[in-house]
C-alpha cells in the first residue's frame, strides 16, 4: 500500500506530534514476497537444519516445516478446490500452527485467525463474518463448534489439529490426514502482494469483533519492521509465553530464520526456567503474567543469562512490574503499541534506549500523530489526543466495507486510543477513547486513576469506570479487589484524591471479589460499567 505524501499542519504551542519512523530501505533485505509463506521458503533455504519451532512436544527444523507446509497446502487445495476460500484457523500455541498458517497461504487461500478460547456466540459471529468454508480447530474447541454447527451454513469442513481420544470417531479428519492423502504439491501462481492474505479480528472490547483485511505485504513488511526493532536475527531464540498464539511471532521468526519456542505452561516461574534452558534471547509475554512474575517470591532465585529483552503487548504493562523485572534480570522490560489493523506493530521500544512507561518509537516506514478529538488538528508534542497512524502495515480495510470509511484521504487511521508523543518520538498510550470520559469538560483517563489506586497497599486489583453525574456530566467510580482486611473505601478514596486532579477524583469505591478480564488480560471496562449501572437501578 502506497503512503500518500502529507505535511502535518503546525499546531499552536510548539512542534507537532506528527512523527515518521526510519525509511523502509533499512529493512528491505528482510522482506520476502510476494506471498507471506515465502518468508518460510527463504528461511528453509538459508537454514534448512536450523530449528524453526521448539516445544515440549518436540523440535522442527526449517526444512521439515517447509515440507510439512507443502503437504498441508496440497491437502487444503484438494479440500477447497478453487483458490481464494477463507479457512478459519485456531490460534493455538501449538507447533501445528505455523505449518497450517503458511499452508493456507501456500494453497492460495485466505486465513481467518480465531481465538481458540471464544465461547459459542462469539465463535459463531466470527465464522459467519469471515465466511469460512473450512475451520481448523483444536480438540478442545470441537464441543463448542459442534454446539453451533447448525448455525454455520457456509462451513463445509472441520479439520482437527490432532486427534483426541475423547472426541467422537466422526469428529473429522486431522491436518495430518488431509496432508497424507493429498496429491504431490505443485507451487501455486504468485499472488499479488497487495491481495488479502489474512483476516485478523479486533478484540471486540468496544463492540462486536471486526475482521481486518491484511495483505501479504502488510504481514511481510511488519515482520521485518518488528525483527529490526527487536534486534532479532538467525541466532535469536524467541520464547513465547502467551496463552494463545499471535501471528507476529510466527512471521518475525521466519523472516530472519530464528528459532521460535512455544511454552504452553501457565506457571510464570517455570516459564523463566524453561526460557533459560532453551537459551532464549527474547521473552514474549502478557502484562498480566509479567505482573505475576514480578510479585512471585521465586523471582529472586530465577536466572536467564541468555535473555536480551522481555517484551510485552496486548495491554498496558505496569511500570512497577517492568522496573522490578528489569532490575532483577538486568535487561530491558518493554512494551509496544499496535493493533489488529496494523498487522500489528506501529511503535516498538528501542532496546538500546528504553523509556519507562513508553510504548516505544515508530517502526521503519510508519508514521503517527496525535490529534484533537473534535477538530482533528495535529497537537503539539506532549499534548494528549487521539492517536492516528499510517504506513505500509496498515490494513486494506475491514471486511465488508470500503477503506475510505475508516482511513482519511491522506491515509491516516484513527485508532480510538488516547495518548501523547514526546519530542524524541516516544509514544505514551493513556487509554481507549471510548473508555475515557469528561468530567466538567476535562478528559479523564480511567487507566491513570487506576495506576494511583494500585499504589495503595490494600488494593490488589481495580478498575475505574464513569457514572453519570447531574452537574459534572460523569465522575469516577472504582471497583476494588481488597488485598487485605484493611481495605476501607473512604481511606482509598482519600489516598487517590490527594494525588490526582480534582476532575479525576473518585466519588465512590465498591469492594468486589474479582475483576473480570478477557483471556489476554484485558479489562472488560464497558461491560463492568453497564453491569454497575444496572445494579444501581435495582
Amino acid at each position: 500500500m502506497a503512503i500518500p505524501a502529507h505535511t502535518s499542519p503546525t499546531a499552536p504551542g510548539g512542534p507537532t506530534s506528527a512523527m515518521a519512523g526510519p525509511p523502509l530501505d533499512t529493512i528491505a533485505h528482510l522482506i520476502a514476497g510476494p506471498r507471506v509463506d515465502h518468508v518460510l521458503r527463504r528461511a528453509a533455504g538459508r537454514r534448512p537444519d536450523g530449528l524453526a519451532v521448539r516445544s515440549p512436544s518436540g523440535d522442527i527444523t526449517y526444512a521439515e516445516l517447509d515440507t510439512r507446509t507443502d503437504a498441508i497446502a496440497s491437502g487444503l487445495r484438494a479440500l477447497t478446490g478453487e483458490p481464494g476460500s477463507v479457512i478459519a484457523l485456531a490460534a493455538v500455541l501449538d507447533p501445528v500452527f505455523p505449518g497450517a498458517f503458511f499452508g493456507i497461504s501456500r494453497s492460495g487461500n485466505i486465513s481467518a485467525l480465531v481465538n481458540p478460547l471464544l465461547p459459542e456466540e462469539r465463535i459463531t459471529h466470527v465464522l459467519r463474518v469471515c465466511g469460512a468454508r473450512v475451520a481448523i480447530i483444536s480438540p478442545a474447541m470441537f464441543p463448542v463448534l459442534a454446539a453451533v454447527r447448525d448455525r454455520l451454513e457456509g462451513l463445509e469442513h472441520v479439520v482437527l489439529t490432532h486427534r483426541s481420544p475423547d472426541l467422537p470417531p466422526d469428529a473429522g479428519p486431522t491436518l495430518a490426514d488431509i496432508a497424507a492423502g493429498a496429491p504431490a504439491f505443485v507451487e501455486a501462481p504468485d499472488a499479488d502482494a497487495d491481495s488479502v492474505a489474512c483476516l485478523q479480528f479486533t478484540s471486540g472490547t468496544t463492540g462486536a469483533p471486526k475482521a481486518a483485511r491484511l495483505s501479504h505485504r502488510n504481514l511481510t513488511v511488519n515482520a521485518a519492521q518488528t525483527a529490526y526493532m527487536h534486534q532479532v536475527d538467525e541466532t535469536s531464540v524467541l520464547f513465547n509465553h502467551l496463552p494463545t498464539l499471535h501471528l507476529m511471532h510466527v512471521t518475525v521468526s521466519a523472516a530472519v530464520a530464528a528459532t521460535h519456542v512455544l511454552w504452553p505452561g501457565a506457571d510464570v516461574a517455570e516459564a523463566v526456567t524453561a526460557a533459560s534452558a532453551y537459551r532464549a534471547t527474547h521473552y514474549y509475554s502478557l502484562p498480566m503474567r509479567l505482573a505475576k512474575l514480578a510479585a512471585d517470591p521465586r523471582l529472586h532465585d530465577l536466572e536467564a543469562p541468555s535473555l536480551r529483552a522481555v517484551l510485552s503487548g496486548g495491554s498496558a504493562l505496569a511500570p512497577d512490574a517492568a522496573s522490578v523485572l528489569s532490575q532483577h534480570l538486568g535487561i530491558p522490560v518493554v512494551q509496544g503499541y499496535g493493533l489488529a489493523e496494523t498487522s500489528p506493530s506501529v511503535h516498538l521500544s528501542d532496546l538500546d534506549r528504553p523509556r519507562g512507561g513508553s510504548s516505544g518509537v515508530l517502526v521503519p516506514g510508519a508514521e503517527s500523530r496525535v490529534v484533537d478529538v473534535a477538530s482533528q488538528v495535529t497537537l503539539p508534542v506532549r499534548e494528549r489526543g487521539e492517536i492516528q497512524v499510517r504506513g505500509p502495515q496498515l490494513m486494506l480495510g475491514y471486511l465488508g466495507r470500503d477503506l475510505s470509511h475508516d482511513v482519511d484521504a491522506d491515509g491516516w487511521f484513527s485508532t480510538g486510543d488516547i495518548g501523547w508523543i514526546d519530542a524524541d518520538g516516544s509514544l505514551y498510550v493513556v487509554d481507549r477513547l471510548k473508555d475515557a470520559f469528561k468530567c466538567d469538560n476535562w478528559l479523564v483517563s480511567p487507566t491513570e486513576v487506576e495506576r494511583v489506586l494500585l499504589r495503595h497497599p490494600a488494593v490488589a486489583d481495580c478498575v475505574v469506570v464513569d457514572v453519570p453525574h447531574e452537574l459534572s456530566g460523569a465522575v469516577a467510580h472504582a471497583l476494588v479487589v481488597p488485598a487485605n482486611q484493611g481495605c476501607v473505601p473512604r481511606d482509598v478514596i482519600d489516598f487517590v484524591n490527594d494525588k490526582v486532579a480534582y476532575y479525576e477524583h473518585l466519588h465512590h469505591v465498591e469492594l468486589v471479589e474479582r475483576i473480570a478480564r478477557s483471556a489476554t488480560g484485558k479489562v472488560q471496562r464497558r461491560e463492568l460499567r453497564e453491569q454497575h449501572l444496572r445494579n444501581l437501578e435495582v
